[in-house]
């Protein structure tokens, strides 16, 4: 019965978190549970936990992770300074000759902010305080509203730089060079955090791309299009003065990635400090904001990194009671081999997203499967890029997608939750539809690391 144990303390710690409670107490209590029950009994060795020091010790030396906080700030600078909301109102009068013009204006904003937050639950909300009210006064029905503002809030999973693919970039190169040491590759090969984002460019301008094709051809509302007194000249140059300045921010920040002129720490500190300016320049800069945005980047940067230290405590306990071997041993004796070891993981991953968030499934299930599948011979980016569409589709699928629940918490109670349900079926078919693209043509993902990296 002991190699059970390991899989019933995933069981349990999953059990505890549906009960409500904190992620981060929820993996470090049940491991140390475990962890003296097995001490105990004699199963677990409390050796393993004096290595616990180094692991957090090593995690506070990462200068990757400085880039958490630093784009952190980025996206909240943006979102607390009215920046979005601008940019919004005038894509909305630039597209509104156009009878989807404003679910279009919804969905380059929503990429726009996904790209600079990076943080799901962030961009579902303010898209869905934004532009779900105007959208249902314009003619679309709720569940194309809620459809449109749900999907495009989960872009921000993998449209770079986001910090879903930071945390998930740094655990996947820990992996890894564990896979390859584990096979006695003694210089082994590094992935960083910008191969996974030069990786996921194509797949997310991909995903965009499917969403406005289907408000184009199958999207209409009943109301005509915004017959707005606003000349187009107008409303171009508006536009124009709020879309250029987050473009060239975002721009600047993967360019200098993508060109070797900065790491990704060092681009997240340009676009933190540019964010600022740009608050500075649109006049929204008072002392009161920047206590704002510091509290909120404190906040969630506290969560990460508390989640960070539950789930090294969980990662070694899991391995002291033998479960890094026992997932090995199982992937291996699976008929298929890698095939399908992959489509277990994928499923795994999709049902996990439905009761845990991205930071808790990359800190801790991550660790256990990536190793093994990378050492099955799979590309370490384009692994990445699957895992960040698989747990984007995940948040949107009913009944329990985290998106669902945001968008939720701000849609008004005469939109229906079925009606929401309906909405994101057609975004979920077209995940589901770049997923099976990649694993049919993997070099979607792999192509342009390898050209910038070569």
């Amino acid at each position: 019965m002991a190699e059970f144990i390991p899989f019933v303390m995933f069981l349990v710690a999953c059990l505890t978190l549906m009960a409500g409670y904190p992620v981060a107490f929820s993996l470090a209590g049940t491991a140390l549970l475990f962890a003296a029950v097995g001490t105990i009994t004699g199963h677990f060795d409390m050796a393993f936990l004096q290595a616990l020091p180094n692991r957090l010790f090593g995690t506070i030396e990462n200068t990757t992770l400085i880039a958490v906080p630093l784009f952190i700030l980025m996206g909240v600078m943006l979102e607390k300074s009215r920046l979005s909301e601008d940019l919004l109102e005038s894509m909305a009068d630039m597209l509104g000759g156009f009878r989807s013009g404003l679910a279009l204006s919804v969905v380059f904003v929503g990429a726009l902010l996904a790209a600079s937050t990076g943080i799901v639950g962030a961009t579902v909300v303010t898209m869905g305080l934004m532009s779900l009210p105007t959208m249902l006064k314009r003619g679309y029905s709720p569940a194309q509203a809620t459809g449109v503002i749900a999907a495009t809030g989960t872009l921000g999973q993998i449209i770079p730089p986001s910090i879903a693919l930071v945390l998930l970039g740094d655990t996947l190169s820990s992996a890894y060079q564990q896979a390859q040491l584990n096979m006695g590759i003694f210089t082994p090969k590094t992935v960083s955090i910008g191969d996974l984002f030069v990786g996921a460019i194509i797949p997310g301008l991909i995903l965009v791309l499917f969403y406005c094709l289907y408000i184009v051809f199958f999207m209409r509302p009943v109301l005509a299009a915004n017959t707005t007194q606003v000349t187009m000249t107008k409303s171009l140059s508006r536009a124009m003065r709020n879309l250029i300045p987050p473009i060239i921010l975002i721009v600047t920040v993967l360019g200098s990635i993508l060109s070797g002129a900065a790491t990704p720490t060092e681009a997240a500190g340009v676009g933190a400090f540019g964010a600022t300016m740009l608050a500075a320049f649109k006049g929204q800069l008072s002392i009161g904001r920047l206590r704002e945005v510091a509290q909120s980047t404190t906040q969630v940067t506290s969560m990460v990194f508390l989640i960070l230290i539950g789930a090294a405590i969980f990662s070694l306990v899991f391995r002291g009671f033998g479960g890094e071997e026992i997932v090995e041993q199982f992937f291996t004796d699976l008929p298929g081999g890698v095939v399908s070891a992959t489509i277990l993981v994928m499923l795994v991953i999709f049902l996990l997203g439905f009761i845990l968030d991205f930071i808790e499934i990359t800190f801790v299930v991550v660790p256990i499967v990536g190793p093994v599948l990378l050492a099955m011979g799979l590309d370490p980016v384009w692994l990445g890029v699957m895992i960040a569409i698989n747990l984007q589709t995940s948040f949107l699928t009913p009944p329990f997608g985290f998106a669902l629940f945001y968008l939720r918490g701000v849609a008004p109670d005469t939109v229906a939750t079925s009606e929401m349900y309906r909405g994101v079926v057609p975004f979920i078919i077209m995940q589901l539809t770049l997923m099976l693209m990649l694993s049919i043509w993997p070099q979607i993902a792999t192509w342009l690391p390898a050209l910038v990296y070569r």
